[in-house]
C-alpha cells in the first residue's frame, strides 16, 4: 500500500508553497536575526517555481515529482538554500524511482535526504542548521510505525527548540558565535513547513 501517491506528492508541493508564501515574513525576520536575511524570500519564490513547474507537467511516478521540485528549487532559490533543499528532494527522487513508495522507502528517501544535506553542506548534527530538522525526522520515522508518523510534526518543534539554545557554526550565522544563542535557525523552521505540509496533506493526527 502507498504512503504516497502522486496526487499526494503533488499536494505536497503545493501545500508547502502556501506556507512559504504564509510565513515568508518570519522566516525573513529570523533570517536577518543571524543570516543574510533572505531566506523567506528565497523560499516563497522557489515553491512558488515548483507549484508553476507542477502544474503545467503530467507526472507518472512520485519519483518525477520529487526531481521536478528538486531540479526548479536548484535553479530558481539563491544562497545556500537552493543546493541544499534540491538536493534532498534529488536524493528522494533517486531513492523512491520505480517504486511505489511505502513506510520503508519513504523512510529510505527522508534518511537519503538528510545525507546529502549533510553532505551537500557539510554540517553535523548539533550545528544549528536545517539538517538537524531532517537528521531528526530521519531517525523518528526509523524508529516508529505507520500510525504513529503524527508525532513527525512534534519531532520538528522540539528541533526547533533545541536549535534555539545551540552556537551556530555554519554559514553566516557562525559570525555571531555566542550571540546566535536565543535565535532560532531560519532553515529548521523553513523545514518544518515542509514536514507540516506532509502531514496536513496525508491527514496524520499530531495533536
Amino acid at each position: 500500500m502507498s504512503i504516497i501517491t502522486v496526487e499526494q506528492a503533488i499536494a505536497w508541493m503545493k501545500k508547502i508553497n502556501e506556507k512559504m508564501q504564509e510565513n515568508k515574513d518570519q522566516l525573513t525576520a529570523l533570517d536577518q536575526a543571524i543570516g543574510d536575511g533572505d531566506h523567506g524570500i528565497n523560499m516563497a519564490r522557489g515553491f512558488e517555481a515548483v507549484v508553476e513547474k507542477i502544474e503545467d507537467t503530467d507526472y507518472d511516478s512520485v519519483s518525477d515529482v520529487f526531481k521536478s521540485a528538486a531540479m526548479t528549487l536548484m535553479a530558481k532559490v539563491g544562497g545556500a538554500s537552493g543546493p541544499l533543499y534540491g538536493t534532498a528532494f534529488l536524493k528522494m527522487s533517486v531513492t523512491t524511482q520505480g517504486k511505489e513508495v511505502g513506510s520503508s522507502q519513504f523512510q529510505q528517501a527522508i534518511r537519503a535526504a538528510s545525507a546529502g544535506i549533510q553532505s551537500r553542506g557539510q554540517a553535523d548534527f548539533g550545528e544549528k542548521t536545517l539538517y538537524d530538522v531532517w537528521y531528526q525526522v530521519a531517525d523518528f520515522l526509523e524508529e516508529e510505525v505507520v500510525d504513529q508518523w503524527g508525532g513527525i510534526v512534534e519531532v520538528c518543534q522540539a528541533t526547533i527548540e533545541d536549535t534555539r539554545e545551540m552556537i551556530a557554526t555554519k554559514g553566516r550565522a557562525s559570525y555571531l558565535k555566542e550571540r546566535s544563542i536565543g535565535k532560532v535557525d531560519p532553515g529548521s523552521m523553513s523545514s518544518f513547513y515542509i514536514f507540516e505540509s506532509l502531514a496536513d496533506v496525508l491527514d496524520w493526527s499530531y495533536s
